[in-house]
């Protein structure tokens, strides 16, 4: 089964030739765009994180208030950056958040990408462990995290608490029951691709891959899924794995819009260095009726599919 959704950066700048002027601004647009999205029968309504930028950076106020306002379409993240987090805290957060809506969260996380500070995790509080990185430390608050949304108990109680305990060990509260199962990671390679079906974790690829094989970028993107979906298999989940692919568009309707964005129609696959590395990203298909931006600029609205 195919779903579609949008994903939002939330940009806003005090320009005054902006909709979006502020941080209030973005916050509440995009709320009020879950809700006509949810109107118009759209699946899914997505949002990054970026910190120390003029977008959005807290996810889960941002998901409760969707919540609060909508009854069916999906809500989630691509992706939370989680060298940033306390797995704990953001642990009760998704979970509030996720009972707010009824079930219907759908977080991805991952790493993260090239962030606007150097180091920006380190003001945060988080340094990887000596002979470690960020990369490490990202997927060592990934497993705290995924450990203790499952529900089990894992801290002493207190023998003389404010208020009774439950027998045993405690959780975490607010717990959401299932809320594990609808955690994605944002892949951007085959390796980690096969990582993320191993863990159970839903696969989230994007227009960039930071590698290159010199194939084209949706045949890089193609095997990139396949080879998700056998570790997926190979490693026994039960559950059917899903998988989102996204492609940035600009609705070209107007003369201004195709001066803007007109000349992205001719666009091809990019291969590029990003972080030290090679990458590939996908060409930019755009028509009289449509275009789109590629990975090297800022992308305001991303459209995610399918979502099977």
């Amino acid at each position: 089964m195919k779903k579609i959704g949008f994903l939002s950066f939330g940009h806003w700048t005090p320009s005054p030739h902006s909709r979006t002027r502020s941080a209030s601004d973005a916050l509440l647009q995009s709320i009020e765009l879950a809700v006509a999205a949810e109107e118009l029968g759209v699946d899914g309504a997505y949002f990054r994180v970026h910190h120390f930028a003029r977008q959005l950076a807290s996810p889960f106020p941002l998901l409760a208030g969707i919540g609060a306002r909508t009854t069916r379409i999906e809500i989630g993240t691509a992706v939370i950056d989680m060298r940033y987090e306390n797995p704990l805290y953001m642990a009760e957060d998704a979970g509030a958040a996720d009972l707010i809506s009824g079930g219907r969260l759908q977080l991805g996380i991952s790493r993260g990408s090239p962030e606007q500070v150097v180091d920006g995790f380190r003001y945060f509080g988080h340094v990887p462990a000596d002979g470690s990185d960020a990369a490490a430390m990202a997927r060592e608050h990934a497993g705290v995290f995924l450990e203790v949304i499952q529900g089990k108990g894992f801290a002493e109680p207190n023998p003389r608490p404010m208020f009774p305990n439950p027998p045993g060990l405690l959780r975490l509260e607010p717990h959401s029951p299932g809320l594990r199962d609808r955690i994605w990671w944002g892949a951007g390679t085959r390796a980690t691709a096969e990582w993320t079906g191993e863990q159970g974790l839903h696969l989230m690829s994007s227009t960039l891959l930071t590698e290159d094989t010199g194939v084209p970028f949706h045949q890089l993107q193609a095997e990139q899924i396949q080879r998700f979906r056998g570790a997926w298999k190979a490693a026994g989940h039960v559950r059917e794995p899903r998988v989102s692919v996204s492609r940035s568009i600009f609705p070209v309707v107007s003369d201004l819009d195709r001066a803007y964005f007109g000349r992205e129609a001719g666009s091809q696959d990019q291969v590029g260095q990003l972080e030290g590395g090679r990458a590939s990203a996908r060409r930019t298909p755009g028509s009289r009726s449509s275009s789109s931006r590629s990975w090297r600029r800022t992308k305001p609205w991303r459209p995610r599919t399918p979502f099977c």
